[in-house]
């Protein structure tokens, strides 16, 4: 296991307003999972297999030194393979983060690539490189199979991530052509997205920000979350849950109005992914070296 405490805390970014008076209590997990598990930073629910691929770092998240790998655990929160892909001799995975499924695809961010691999197998399935990327972070798939991948654009800095202002949204064409959504400084290290009828949904590592981006790459619909450093982002019915290093929260709300904290107690909760069978959230706590599963309501 990596030692963390060589590691910036992303916690130290963006706004972090007062704790609220009224905060849910410390959640109960349905399990939790910490052999095998290294700087976890996403987890990706497969619904088809029913099966979480978790994405471990295992170390620095901008350090190409191709020791990352991804853990399959089950349904019912057992590991079913330690490794399904490993950054080794014959496999090139440095710092995995986003995921997402084009069909038997598995595509994932690995700080200036895009990496494919057999969804069952974990066998490499070629590359996509991002020009002037430095800190690709999430993935999002549209309907159409094209897939969204923001840079948050960010190195570790003393105290925590500073901004690098290359911060952008790219879109990967299914030719493999990619292409920014948009880019700009004013993106504010743009992390978990999430693909609408009206465009992709982006939360903000760098404030306490969610947006849409449309068409035309024009950012719409600002709405403040209560603390910042937002990181996971899932859609549950017509709500949004997003988690914040600042808060130490996981919030529920809708674009446009207020967000409202649904569990709490949750330091370095990452890039979560939701359950659709049994309405859970399963959380990667990045500092901790663990999977947990919640009951959300």
């Amino acid at each position: 296991m990596p030692e963390h405490a060589a590691l910036p805390d992303p916690a130290a970014v963006g706004p972090a307003a007062p704790t609220p008076a009224a905060d849910p209590a410390p959640p109960a997990t349905v399990w939790r999972i910490t052999d095998g598990i290294s700087t976890p930073e996403s987890v990706l629910y497969d619904a088809a297999a029913d099966r979480y691929l978790v994405s471990n770092i295992n170390g620095s998240p901008v350090d190409a030194d191709n020791n990352g790998y991804i853990t399959e655990i089950s349904g019912d929160g057992k590991v079913t393979k330690a490794k399904l892909v490993e950054g080794g001799a014959k496999v090139k995975l440095s710092a995995p983060k986003g995921m997402g499924l084009v069909g038997n695809v598995l595509y994932v961010t690995d700080i200036n690539t895009v990496r494919k691999f057999d969804a069952k197998t974990g066998a490499p399935k070629g590359e996509i490189a991002v020009k002037d990327a430095s800190f690709l972070n999430d993935i999002a798939v549209a309907p159409d199979g094209r897939v969204f991948v923001s840079d948050s654009s960010i190195k570790p800095g003393e105290k925590g991530f500073d901004p690098l202002g290359g911060d952008a949204v790219y879109v990967i064409e299914k030719t493999g052509k990619v292409k920014p959504l948009a880019k700009s400084k004013d993106l504010k290290g743009p992390n978990g997205l999430l693909v609408v009828n009206d465009g992709v949904l982006v939360n903000t590592f760098l404030s306490d920000e969610i947006y849409r981006i449309d068409a035309e790459g024009a950012v719409k619909d600002v709405t403040k979350v209560p603390t910042g450093g937002l990181d996971g982002f899932v859609q549950v019915g017509d709500s949004l849950l997003v988690t914040s290093w600042g808060g130490e929260k996981i919030y529920k709300g809708k674009l446009g109005g207020k967000f409202e904290p649904v569990l709490s107690g949750l330091k370095g909760a990452a890039d979560i992914g939701y359950d659709s069978k049994r309405n859970r959230v399963i959380v990667p706590r990045f500092m901790d070296n663990a999977v947990e599963a919640y009951e959300i309501k």
